[in-house]
């Protein structure tokens, strides 16, 4: 089997594929997957295989994502295709894509379409769209998690090697769980986010979803860098991948503090996972995690809120009727946020950083669940709110605290769906989080995704 994009490029110098012959499949297997809630908008296959061709006689195979299949949530920018941010009413059709998306074509991608998502990214279970709700890819009852959603199934599903979505509270890192791939969320400003549609504009970044870790920093070294048109993008280094650091210390929860919300067993699969990384070297801390608890709270309160108002502003002040109705409950709160209230946030926030830097004085990365538990459709549809911000226990605080996180498969619990851990450090950080990461994914014995493919060697 050709699945990561190492093998596909292995393929490719070996002579047993041509990128048009991976395009082709990469179609033919979103035919058989058959679930129309994965894309919002698809470009022609005869198209997609036509620069494929392009590419295999006139492009440059040296380049380090010659003929990869892409896909890209449809909250960043594609030449030739509309966003929409999961709302028909917000379509445009952009001139250029995003910095993001020109680098990987310069790199050889191939794009294949724009994927589902919680509308204006406002959710982390995949449901808030009027595109219908993507397939969990282990059991079509359960929520696919968002708000990343088609970007992440796509990966899971083999469709595509690679894709990108978005993350500000867990959207890259959320349905990376639920589809047993990696979900990497890189320090805020390694990756332009010129040409995404914001959801806090200070939060936000680009994250990528690959089948390995190291797929994913392929991804990441293409696309990261400094740009000149995006005010937030930063000067960060994407340091080479190691080996894991014996000894490295990894901060984790008290038992107290750890919290599945009655999920025996994701708490039992946790459990495990440290025993694994244990044994893998590391050396385990318990810390004290109610100064992250507590940053995860301020997320949606005050400024954070109104940043998101700000995105859909236009659509809340002359049609609020075109949002989908929770997604327009949560954003419309922002319209009510005073500038006394953002301040009272932002003076908080500091405080609770000094916090994060007294708790990394002691540790080099958290090792944390990805998720506390997952539930069905049926029940986020009745009870929206509340258990969206649950999902979102481990996920909230990262990017408020300017962490870097890597979302690695763990285990599959009995029920048959997957469980995951998330690494995080501080910004910078993220090449020590992938030597990490993938020794511990290796260790799993996982398959890839929802494929009955073993990790590569």
């Amino acid at each position: 089997m050709i699945e990561t994009v190492a093998e596909i490029l292995n393929a490719y110098r070996m002579g047993d594929a041509t990128p048009a012959d991976i395009v082709a499949r990469s179609f033919a297997r979103l035919r058989a997957h058959d679930d129309p809630a994965l894309f919002i908008s698809l470009r022609e296959e005869k198209d997609v295989i036509a620069e494929a061709h392009a590419l295999a006689s006139g492009g440059n195979k040296s380049v380090s994502l010659y003929g990869i299949p892409v896909a890209v949530k449809d909250n960043i920018d594609v030449a030739g295709l509309p966003t929409t941010a999961a709302c028909p009413a917000f379509l445009y059709s952009p001139s250029k894509g995003a910095t993001a998306v020109v680098r990987l074509r310069k790199a050889g991608a191939l794009i294949l379409g724009k994927t589902n998502l919680d509308q204006f990214a406002t959710g982390l279970m995949g449901v808030r769209t009027p595109y219908g709700i993507g397939r969990n890819l282990f059991n079509d009852k359960l929520v696919p998690g968002g708000s990343s959603t088609g970007s992440a199934l796509a990966v899971g599903a083999g469709i595509v090697a690679l894709s990108l979505g978005t993350d500000t509270a867990g959207s890259g890192r959320v349905p990376a769980a639920y589809s047993n791939i990696v979900g990497l969320k890189p320090s805020l400003g390694l990756i332009s986010t010129e040409g995404i549609v914001p959801a806090c504009r200070t939060l936000d970044c680009v994250s990528v979803f690959a089948l390995t870790v190291d797929d994913a920093m392929a991804a990441l070294n293409v696309i990261a860098g400094p740009d000149e048109a995006d005010p937030y993008s930063r000067p960060r280094a994407v340091n080479a991948v190691g080996v894991m650091p014996s000894g490295v210390r990894l901060g984790v929860p008290s038992a107290a503090q750890r919290v599945f919300f009655g999920d025996k067993s994701s708490a039992t699969a946790y459990d495990a996972a440290l025993t694994k990384l244990s044994e893998l070297g590391a050396n385990l801390i318990e810390i004290d995690m109610e100064s992250f608890y507590e940053t995860a709270r301020l997320l949606y309160e005050g400024p954070w809120v109104a940043e998101r108002y700000l995105a859909a502003k236009k659509l809340i002040d002359t049609a609020p009727e075109s949002l989908h109705p929770v997604t327009r409950q949560i954003i419309a709160a922002g319209a009510r946020v005073t500038a006394a209230d953002a301040f009272t946030a932002f003076y908080r926030l500091e405080a609770l950083r000094r916090a994060r830097d007294r708790t990394f004085g002691a540790i080099d990365a958290l090792a944390l669940p990805t998720v506390p538990t997952i539930y069905t459709i049926e029940q986020v549809l009745a009870e929206p709110i509340v258990l969206n911000s649950r999902l979102g226990t481990y996920t909230n605080f990262v990017n408020l605290l300017d962490l870097c996180g890597l979302a690695v498969p763990a285990s599959m619990r009995p029920d048959g769906t997957p469980f995951g851990i998330t690494l995080l450090a501080p910004a910078g950080a993220d090449a020590l989080l992938a030597s990490i990461g993938r020794e511990f994914h290796r260790s799993s014995g996982l398959p890839l995704g929802a494929l009955k493919h073993s990790q590569p060697a």
